[in-house]
């Protein structure tokens, strides 16, 4: 990942390119209203695309027609949620498309798809589930980051499975051969992804709490007393309703 121009056969490329629009015009909307109605948050957006930008363009050679590197998308959909990824990963990979060789535009559906989509609402869904259950927060971020980076890859593994399956073996074979020879890379790579989103985070908590409060990621006390208020009345309303049976 990404997948290289011309690389996917015209039937697959396009049915990817297909599977992907819906989610960049809902993100595009989602993007432009959190613009418009917060537009202090423009500055966070972009340091949020450029550190795709710049983590994903760090490629290293792995299965012929694609390359192993970070994906760099796990903060944004923390900060921003998947839908704003969406816009702001296929910005990344058309410019790296047009200015680096990296990737294509026959390969843009489908490496949209799995570095763009999922894998933001991988992570963001590992992150919420985390939290939800008092995960301290930048433990939450590590595997919200290694979660994104490694489900692109696997749905990478999925797409080339599809358009190059194994003569012997079929789908399941071509995926366990991309998906063995990616997690070679792949797997200290999503590690060194988490540390690092980590880090950054740990440094916008310290240069942006007012914002970081704002998007939900910092909860005010009053706002962790109403949480935990919530849970209590719902597990009260539970007992309740038990006893009454």
């Amino acid at each position: 990942m990404h997948i290289a121009e011309g690389f996917l056969p015209p039937a697959h490329a396009v049915a990817w390119g297909v599977a992907s629009a819906p989610f960049v015009v809902h993100g595009a909307r989602s993007l432009t209203r959190e613009v418009r109605e917060h537009p202090e948050s423009t500055l966070l957006l972009g340091a949020s695309g450029a550190f795709t930008f710049v983590l994903s363009a760090l490629k290293l050679p792995s299965v012929t027609g694609s390359c192993s590197h970070p994906t760099g998308t796990g903060l944004g959909a923390i900060l921003f949620r998947p839908p704003a990824m969406a816009v702001l990963g296929t910005i990344t990979l058309l410019f790296q498309a047009l200015l680096l060789a990296h990737g294509g535009l026959t390969t843009l559906g489908a490496n949209v798809f799995s570095m763009a989509i999922v894998g933001p609402w991988a992570g963001y869904a590992v992150y919420k589930l985390l939290r939800r259950y008092d995960v301290p927060l930048m433990v939450a971020v590590f595997f919200a980051a290694f979660v994104a980076d490694l489900s692109t890859y696997c749905v990478t593994s999925v797409q080339l499975a599809l358009a190059f399956p194994d003569p012997g073996s079929g789908f399941l074979g071509a995926l366990g051969k991309f998906g063995s020879i990616f997690a070679i890379t792949q797997i200290p790579l999503a590690v060194s992804e988490g540390l690092l989103t980590v880090l950054v985070m740990r440094l916008l908590v310290q240069s942006s709490k007012g914002e970081l409060t704002r998007l939900g990621v910092l909860l005010t006390k009053k706002q962790s007393r109403t949480e935990t208020e919530s849970e209590t009345e719902t597990e009260a309303g539970t007992e309740t309703e038990a006893a009454t049976r």
